[in-house]
């Protein structure tokens, strides 16, 4: 069984930064694709960033790029989401998910396997 865990969420001011983090009981994710997505009430959960299996490639959603930066530390079997510049337009519940081995980068929540119980972020103005 894979547990995702992600933490790092919380209140901040309109402009402020956060860094989500996320590690896995029960697999090593160093070379598996990942994603965050996140999901505002009465919306669809969507794609934030990306990162591919061999962590070379990345992917950001259009309303974040240059101020999101996804990556990951293999050596602690981790995956980051450092967020700058926040918006209010950013809250949300963030999730943190495991896609396929050596996977290329995927931008549906089909295409991922495991996900973790989600991070309040909430940016206030």
């Amino acid at each position: 069984q894979v547990v995702v865990v992600e933490s790092g969420g919380g209140l901040v001011q309109d402009g402020g930064s956060l860094r989500l983090s996320c590690t896995t009981v029960g697999r090593t994710i160093n070379t598996y694709a990942m994603g965050w997505f996140r999901q505002a009430p009465g919306k669809e959960r969507g794609i934030v960033g990306a990162i591919d299996g061999r962590g070379g490639n990345t992917y950001y959603a259009d309303s974040v790029k240059g101020r999101f930066t996804i990556s990951r530390d293999n050596a602690k079997n981790s995956v980051y989401l450092r967020m700058d510049n926040l918006k209010p337009e950013d809250t949300a519940v963030y999730y943190c998910a495991v896609g396929s081995f050596l996977g290329s980068l995927r931008t549906t929540p089909n295409e991922y396997h495991y996900w973790g119980q989600g991070t309040q972020v909430t940016v206030s103005s």
